[in-house]
């Protein structure tokens, strides 16, 4: 063992209340004869040695090598001062390694932000491309995160326990530091088992978990400083946010709709007929809207065959054979709202008339 690892050991260890009357004995007589004084402690030789072994490890106690007899005790910042010295060199080095490490890296950055264009400008957002890259970004936001967390997660029932395992270990560090975190899910996300332990554990931390049928898409805010929000082209590519009037208004997107969505719950405790109700009313405002099978999903945060499955039941039970069939039934039937009449469009809210 190098004396780097041995001091790492010894500061680590605890202190039996024996070692400290030992020193104290040491000190007031600068001897350190085990019999002597184990005999005037009242403790066993045996404890006496142990203490004395502790105490020469600590630096606090020094042995004569001649006449280890004639020991004597020091000031607890001389032996802080020694037992230091290689941690404190062994940290420089580390420093000087990385700052070689930046400075040799550094050398490259020209030739990425020339590749990647216009993702690497400074306006304010940044193109991520790897996956590799997205996880190193997220994980360095999160180490330095001190206030807040926004995050809109879609998708309901696909959450894996693995998955929600090692999101709980990272939010656990962020609740620790007293990080405000609050999450959005799908309503659909209530029936995932995973997800349903993940939100009790984390909420127990002091996380705030919230639900709602539609949710804008994924997105994750740090301190309100830096946004992160998936590429459209499907990849597992990410934009980095950072211009203060986007990152703005992502949040206040995000806190129109926590302002509309419902505290988490299993469906067992918020009422599996309300749910199922309500999701059959989003359903046909989607098909009203003449949204595809496609869409409907991943608004909904749903499997394509599901939703599939919603809309065939939705349009049996309206008696329609055709989206417009069963926007025209639902309104008749109370369950999706007629469009704006001409007051709302006279102030805008309605189609524009030429």
């Amino acid at each position: 063992m190098d004396d780097f690892a041995e001091n790492v050991t010894i500061m680590r260890a605890s202190v039996d209340p024996v070692d400290r009357q030992v020193y104290a004995w040491v000190l007031g007589h600068r001897r350190t004869t085990v019999a002597e004084f184990a005999h005037d402690l009242g403790i066993s030789v045996e404890q006496g040695w142990a203490a004395l072994e502790r105490l020469v490890a600590l630096r606090l106690v020094f042995r004569d090598a001649d006449d280890p007899d004639a020991g004597y005790a020091v000031a607890p910042e001389l032996a802080m001062s020694e037992l230091a010295a290689p941690v404190e060199a062994r940290i420089r080095a580390q420093q000087e390694e990385l700052a070689h490490m930046r400075g040799l890296l550094a050398g490259f950055t020209p030739y990425y932000q020339r590749s990647c264009g216009a993702g690497c400008t400074g306006s304010g957002v940044q193109v991520i491309v790897s996956l590799p890259e997205v996880r190193s970004a997220l994980n360095h936001a999160s180490d330095n995160c001190t206030r807040e967390v926004l995050a809109s997660q879609p998708g309901g029932g696909s959450r894996v326990p693995e998955a929600m395992e090692e999101a709980l270990v990272r939010d656990r560090a962020l609740l620790g530091r007293g990080v405000r975190m609050r999450t959005l899910y799908h309503h659909t996300a209530r029936f995932n088992g995973p997800s349903q332990a993940y939100v009790a554990a984390a909420s127990r931390l002091g996380g705030q978990y919230r639900t709602a049928h539609q949710l804008f898409g994924r997105l994750i805010v740090f301190d309100r400083e830096l946004a992160f929000v998936p590429v459209q082209d499907g990849s597992w590519g990410a934009v980095a946010i950072r211009e203060p009037s986007l990152v703005a208004y992502l949040c206040e997107l995000f806190e129109h709709t926590w302002a509309a969505a419902r505290p988490f719950a299993d469906a067992a405790d918020d009422g599996l007929e309300q749910v199922a109700q309500e999701l059959d009313e989003t359903i046909v405002e989607l098909l009203a809207a003449g949204l595809k099978d496609e869409t409907i999903a991943r608004r909904l945060g749903m499997s394509l065959r599901t939703a599939r499955r919603h809309i065939a039941d939705i349009l049996q039970q309206l008696n329609a054979e055709s989206r417009f069939q069963a926007g025209v039934a639902a309104v008749r039937a109370g369950l999706l709202k007629e469009q704006a009449g001409p007051e709302a469009r006279d102030q805008g809210y309605g189609t524009a008339n030429p």
